[in-house]
C-alpha cells in the first residue's frame, strides 16, 4: 500500500513538474509571438504615418510568429493535457467515478500515441533538414533545432499522457470535470 501510494506520488510530481516547464516553454514562445506582431504591426503603421521617411520593418515576422505559435501550441497542449477531455454525459452518467476516470486514463492513450508519432515523424524531419542543410525563406534559420524543439515538446505531450493514463487506469484517478460533476 505504502509503495502503492510513493508510486501515485511520483507520479503525479513528474507531471508536475512536466507541465510546469511546458507553461514555461509555451509562455516565452507566446510572449515573443505577442512582441513580434506589436513591432511588426508598430513598425508598419510608423512608416505610414512617417510617408515612408522612417521606413523599419521587422523582417521574417510571418516566419517567427508562426514558428512560435508552433510551440506555443505544442508546449500547451503538454502543458494541459490531463484537462483536455470532454466529458460525454450521454454515455458516462451513470457510471461511478472510478470508472470514468479508469476510461479517461483509456482515452489518454490516445493522446500518448499522437504525442510518439508526432515527435518520430518530426525527428525525422528534423534529421532530413540538417542532413540537406534546409533553412527557413525568409531569415535563413536553420530548420533542424525548430524540428527538434518541435519534437521535444511532442515528446513531453507524450509522456504526460502516458502519466496520466496510468494514473487513470491504475489509480482511478483523473482530473475533475469544470462543472464540479
Amino acid at each position: 500500500m505504502r509503495s502503492t501510494l510513493r508510486s501515485q506520488q511520483a507520479l503525479y510530481k513528474a507531471s508536475h513538474w512536466l507541465a510546469l516547464i511546458c507553461r514555461l516553454v509555451a509562455g516565452i514562445a507566446l510572449i515573443g509571438l505577442l512582441a513580434v506582431t506589436i513591432a511588426d504591426v508598430s513598425t508598419r503603421y510608423l512608416s505610414r504615418l512617417t510617408e515612408g521617411a522612417i521606413a523599419l520593418r521587422v523582417s521574417g515576422s510571418v516566419e517567427l510568429v508562426s514558428y512560435l505559435m508552433l510551440f506555443a501550441l505544442l508546449a500547451a497542449m503538454a502543458a494541459n493535457v490531463e484537462k483536455s477531455q470532454v466529458v460525454v454525459e450521454a454515455f458516462s452518467h451513470g457510471l461511478p467515478q472510478g470508472i470514468k476516470n479508469r476510461l479517461q486514463g483509456f482515452f489518454m492513450l490516445g493522446f500518448m500515441a499522437l504525442g510518439l508519432i508526432l515527435f518520430v515523424g518530426l525527428l525525422d524531419s528534423a534529421a532530413a533538414a540538417t542532413r540537406h542543410g534546409e533553412i527557413t525563406q525568409d531569415l535563413r534559420l536553420p530548420m533542424g533545432p525548430i524540428f527538434q524543439l518541435a519534437a521535444v515538446l511532442s515528446l513531453l505531450l507524450g509522456i504526460r499522457s502516458l502519466i496520466h493514463a496510468l494514473l487513470g487506469m491504475i489509480y482511478a484517478t483523473g482530473e475533475e470535470a469544470p462543472h464540479g460533476e
